[in-house]
C-alpha cells in the first residue's frame, strides 16, 4: 500500500492544498471587498472636496 514517506507526502500536499483553499475563501469574501469599498469611500471623499474647492474660489 502507502509506505510511510508517501503517507507524509500525502499528507503535506491535502494540508498545502486544504491552506490554499481557504485562503482564497479568505481573500475573495474579506480582503477584496474590503480594499474596493475602501477605495470607493476615498474617491468619494476626494470628489466631495474638489467640489468643495471649486465652490470656494
Amino acid at each position: 500500500m502507502f509506505e510511510f514517506d508517501q503517507y507524509l507526502g500525502f499528507l503535506a500536499f491535502l494540508t498545502i492544498l486544504t491552506i490554499g483553499f481557504w485562503l482564497m475563501i479568505f481573500l475573495l469574501t474579506f480582503v477584496v471587498p474590503y480594499w474596493l469599498i475602501g477605495n470607493l469611500r476615498e474617491m468619494a471623499k476626494e470628489r466631495k472636496e474638489a467640489k468643495r474647492a471649486q465652490l470656494e474660489e
